[in-house]
Parts: C-alpha cells; sequence; structure tokens
C-alpha cells in the first residue's frame, strides 16, 4: 500500500431512495468500514456517490452516478445503467486493484427486463447484450493524462483474454441461478420489478384477500 493511501478514504453514501434531494451520510475507512459495510448490503437503496482521499481530501477519487429513475418519476421507469469515473495511480489505488472485484461476477440486479438476480459480466467496450438471459454486462475503459492535462489512446480494461474464464463463470452462474426459475433470489423485489404485469396482477389479487 502507498503510504498516502494509509490514513484511509471519505466514503460518501447516498440513500438512493430518498425523493426531492440528496440523502447522504459520510464515513471513514477503515475506522468505520464495519458500518460502511451494513449500509452497501442494501445495493438497492444505499450507493457510494463519491470517494475522497483522507490525506489530501480535495483529491477525488471516485465518482458515481447515483440518482434513480423510479425516484425522480415516482414510478417505476425502468433500469438503471450507472457510470462510475475512477482515479487511479499515483496516491491512488493501482488499475488493476480497482477491476479485481469483477473477477467473482458478482450477482446483481438486471437480466432480460431487468427483473432478475444476475451475474455481473466484464466485457470489451461496445460489446452487444446477445447472450443467454441477456447476462448484465460491466465494460471499462482507461486513459493516461499527462501534466498537460491530455489523454492518451484509450485501453479496453475487460478486452484482454485473461477476462475470458470470469466471463464462463458468468455464464455458468447465470445458467445455475436461473434453474431456479423466478422464486426467491433468482427474482428481484417486487419494488424492483421491471416487469409491471407482476405488480398489477399483485394489486389485483391484493383486492381480494380478506382477514378472519
Amino acid at each position: 500500500m502507498m503510504p498516502s493511501m494509509r490514513p484511509g478514504f471519505t466514503f460518501r453514501v447516498i440513500d438512493m431512495e430518498h425523493a426531492g434531494a440528496d440523502r447522504v451520510i459520510e464515513l471513514v475507512a477503515p475506522e468505520e468500514h464495519i458500518d460502511l459495510a451494513v449500509l452497501l448490503r442494501d445495493e438497492n437503496r444505499f450507493g457510494i456517490q463519491t470517494i475522497h482521499s483522507r490525506k489530501y481530501p480535495h483529491q477525488q477519487v471516485v465518482a458515481v452516478s447515483t440518482d434513480r429513475l423510479h425516484t425522480i418519476a415516482g414510478e417505476y421507469k425502468g433500469k438503471d445503467d450507472p457510470v462510475a469515473i475512477v482515479r487511479t495511480q499515483g496516491i491512488f489505488p493501482a488499475p488493476e486493484e480497482v477491476v479485481m472485484p469483477y473477477v467473482v461476477a458478482p450477482y446483481v440486479a438486471g437480466d432480460a427486463r431487468g427483473s432478475h438476480t444476475m451475474p455481473l459480466m466484464p466485457v470489451p467496450i461496445n460489446t452487444p447484450v446477445s447472450g443467454p438471459y441477456c447476462l448484465p454486462i460491466v465494460a471499462c475503459v482507461a486513459y493516461s493524462v499527462n501534466k498537460e492535462g491530455r489523454l492518451a489512446e484509450r485501453m479496453d480494461m475487460f478486452g484482454n483474454p485473461v477476462w475470458d474464464h470470469v466471463r464462463l463463470l458468468a455464464q455458468q452462474k447465470g445458467i445455475a441461478i436461473r434453474q431456479q426459475g423466478f422464486v426467491g433470489a433468482a427474482m428481484l423485489p417486487i419494488q424492483e420489478l421491471e416487469y409491471s404485469a407482476f405488480r398489477h396482477s399483485l394489486a389485483e389479487l391484493e383486492k381480494r384477500f380478506v382477514v378472519f
């Protein structure tokens, strides 16, 4: 670890379900990493908005789009496609450290119609969504910036063949969870479902319930 990273980072976490204004909390790591984990366990509600260096507070490491369509619109309008800008090298983590979390093909909200729990597959830039189950995908490009602020030619971080194994793992995990059908963990909670028919059907059934 670089000495400049030893003091840790300040994480701003936003409540993405709060409408009207940003409801945020700032937590510092490593001291409050447990509290950070408690919030981020619920990735459908809480998300990281920004990360700043604690040694150099004016230096921002990460910026993430956290606005949610259904929070803005007041009703479900489809899945969000978040974007993140991450600074690396120097006083920040190295590029290879930033992409390491994707080697496990983590389960996320996505898939066909955005209503399932499926593995996230790292893919080269401009990869079409055409595979079985329409796995949720993530792409990443990297640029070097010189002292004049000029960008070098982009590098496709997931275009390297070393990621082929992870892509195969994602497909295997996707096949496995889809064997469960649309029951339980394979489907998102009702408030996250993009299938409007499910919510409409549930609303009609709710009217028929009786209490004895």
